[in-house]
């Protein structure tokens, strides 16, 4: 598939993502979910992590908005933005968000869908829906008020505040904040190591951190019972119990 909102870098085992319609602030359509979507598919078949980022000053801005506004606003969250949140979530390998400037409705969302979080130093999240007579969406109420906790999330619902990443940093929203230049520098550096880990336990452990934020205790503890069994039974396991108790660097399966 050719992409025109997108640009892809191949970077060995890690895929960028760029999206790329900065005169937009990257806001999205059907056309750019569309298309993120497939390159997010390509990812998951042929890479070992996925760094996805946003071309210009700006992460994503949330929905594309025009003066035709639809009937209908919640059409567009069932069948492109939701689904897009959701393959986010069930990707089996790591997926790293580098985020500058404005993260913006549910471009805030699509940022906090990622497994690390590494935000530029200029950059901010909003909740912006207040102010224009809507509510937040794309699974904001469900992270923040579970990351966050009920309290700031209501703060910044209401409000429709800019959060600057600093303090979101303080508020365990973003994984590490870093100079604005640095941010895609510092992200693919990460994705390069988490590239080189166990598939089989980096997959787990994504699963099963976003299943916890719905799970019972028990529940929870069954999975990871059930899990362990599974990814003990692993050469990666093997190798890196053996690497361990030998004292030298595992190696393992690409």
């Amino acid at each position: 598939m050719s992409y025109q909102t997108l640009i892809l870098e191949n970077l060995g085992p890690v895929l960028l993502i760029r999206m790329n319609e900065p005169a937009v602030l990257n806001a999205l359509s059907e056309a750019s979910v569309e298309e993120l979507s497939d390159a997010l598919r390509v990812a998951a078949d042929s890479y070992r992590a996925v760094v996805l980022t946003g071309a210009g000053p700006s992460f994503c801005a949330g929905a594309r908005l025009s003066t035709d506004i639809p009937e209908d606003l919640g059409l567009f969250l069932r069948t492109h933005l939701n689904p897009l949140i959701d393959q986010i979530r069930a990707m089996p390998i790591p997926c790293i968000h580098a985020v500058r400037g404005a993260c913006a409705g549910g471009g805030s969302s699509l940022a906090l869908a990622g497994d690390i979080i590494v935000a530029g130093e200029g950059a901010y999240f909003q909740q912006v829906f207040v102010r224009i007579g809507l509510i937040p969406d794309c699974g904001a109420f469900h992270m923040l008020v579970r990351t966050i906790g009920r309290v700031r999330a209501m703060q910044m619902m209401l409000l429709g505040e800019r959060l600057p990443a600093p303090k979101a940093l303080g508020w365990g929203l973003v994984s590490r904040v870093v100079p604005d230049a640095d941010v895609e520098t510092v992200a693919i550096e990460i994705a390069r190591t988490l590239a080189a880990g166990p598939r089989e336990s980096l997959a787990a452990i994504r699963q099963l951190a976003w299943a916890a934020l719905d799970d019972t205790w028990d529940r929870s503890l069954e999975h990871e019972t059930v899990t362990q069994s599974a990814i003990g039974r692993t050469f990666n396991a093997r190798e890196g119990i053996s690497a361990f108790l030998e004292k030298r660097p595992a190696k393992f399966a690409e």
